[in-house]
């Protein structure tokens, strides 16, 4: 093994341990910022019988698995997307260092840092339908951080992203109200689409909101069919847009190099 790939090594397994013990965190900030807790305290504890868990009730994945995901005093049922959101994050941390590490550490921990702030987002929003500015603020230093060390694409790229993906969305935001009464979208997707146009840029904000959108109305379609879901039952859009700046972010050069590929350019 040369120097080189055991520095690399080492870097993929602190990405990776990192990965998870953010992840962990993230269910902190998951289940308590829609709730308006503190973050800090109380200590993590059991909701149904506020056992206080010691730090070896807390490895993450390790300990969901002792336990059989269970509360270690009462027995109660832990739901899984705690192990869910460790191990998700983990993996995307170790694909921010794979793809971003010899662009830019730079990158790479930008990437990181707004892949697990989709996470929040998306997890936050499908249950709560709400999108907390707090993320919107840490998307948005991040989007304009990457303008400035962004080399593949012009500032102005960026700028005409967040004018033509707020601007689409805000226009359907005041078209449902006025042809619905209603809103169509929450505000806050009308903010996370702009703040995707600042950070992606408009050629991959553009496969994000194709993503979302497509991603969306298969999902919606299917819970119609399975779940016979009333028309007009209101669902988050959040996810969607989440999962869609996600992908822009980790395959979405490759994506566009292809689709341009085959229009001969």
């Amino acid at each position: 093994m040369t120097p080189e790939q055991f520095t690399m090594t080492c870097v993929y397994i602190l990405a990776g341990v990192l990965g998870l013990c953010v992840g962990s965190f993230l269910n902190v900030v998951i289940y308590r910022v829609p709730n308006g807790m503190n973050l800090a305290k109380p200590d993590s504890h059991c909701t149904t019988c506020d056992y206080v868990l010691r730090w070896y009730d807390n490895i993450p994945v390790l300990s969901y698995v002792i336990l059989g995901g269970k509360c270690r005093k009462c027995g109660q049922r832990i739901s899984p997307r705690y192990m869910l959101v460790e191990i998700l994050n983990a993996v995307l941390w170790l694909l921010a260092v794979h793809l971003f590490w010899e662009l830019s550490i730079v990158y790479a921990v930008l990437a990181a840092v707004v892949l697990s702030t989709l996470v929040c987002i998306f997890f936050i929003d499908l249950e709560h339908m709400l999108i907390f500015d707090r993320f919107q603020l840490i998307l948005l230093a991040a989007g304009i951080t990457a303008v400035f060390f962004d080399s593949h694409t012009e500032w102005y790229d960026h700028l005409i992203g967040a004018v033509v993906a707020g601007g689409l969305f805000l226009l359907l935001y005041y078209l449902a109200i006025w042809v619905l009464g209603k809103e169509g979208l929450g505000f806050g997707d009308v903010k996370l689409a702009f703040i995707a146009g600042v950070l992606l840029g408009w050629q991959k904000m553009l496969l994000a909101l194709l993503v979302a959108s497509v991603g969306a109305s298969i999902i919606l379609l299917i819970l119609k069919k399975v779940r016979g879901d009333e028309v007009g039952k209101e669902y988050p859009f959040g996810p969607f847009l989440a999962v869609g700046i996600g992908l822009a972010i980790l395959v979405g050069d490759p994506i566009i190099s292809w689709y341009l590929s085959l229009l001969g350019l």
